[in-house]
């Protein structure tokens, strides 16, 4: 019997890009994350640069990385 995981959703800034599409992003609460894109950014080719405002989500078993699934306009 497995739980399906939760998963939180949360706003940042892009504060650096790292290699292997992985991203350090600072969340609405100052905390930071590692966070890398998500399949369908990848497949769209949407771009991502520092100072750009994204939707990250996190799951509730490892609040240190997530995913980037949102780039804002």
């Amino acid at each position: 019997m497995s739980e399906k995981k939760q998963t939180h959703r949360i706003e940042g800034v892009v504060e650096e890009a790292l290699p292997s599409t992985t991203f350090r992003v600072k969340l609405e609460g100052g905390k930071e994350v590692l966070a890398h894109l998500a399949g369908r950014l990848r497949i769209h080719r949407i771009k991502i640069l520092p100072g750009d405002n994204v939707v990250v989500e996190l799951a509730s078993l490892d609040d240190d990385r997530g995913r980037i699934v949102y780039r804002k306009k």
